[in-house]
């Protein structure tokens, strides 16, 4: 049987740091960058264990500044 992992895709630049997305992840991917900041001055999130996303899109729902993309992918469990 097929598994489905997720992968996420931010831009960093349009990230105004609300941790919205960080509070809304279930598998507890993201994280906001503690030591950079983007071209706007703020802490933007990153993918801190990308390998536990599960794809659920929670945080692109939430993002107000449509920072996301998230993907679904069918990896073989072989």
């Amino acid at each position: 049987m097929a598994k489905i992992k997720g992968a996420v895709v931010i831009d960093i630049n349009r990230c105004k740091g609300c941790d919205l997305c960080v509070v809304a992840c279930p598998a507890d991917v993201l994280e906001l960058q503690p030591k950079e900041v983007n071209d706007r001055g703020y802490h933007y999130a990153y993918d801190k264990n990308p390998d536990a996303c599960i794809g659920c899109a929670s945080c692109a729902a939430v993002c107000p500044d449509g920072c996301f993309t998230v993907y679904r992918l069918v990896c073989d469990n072989n």
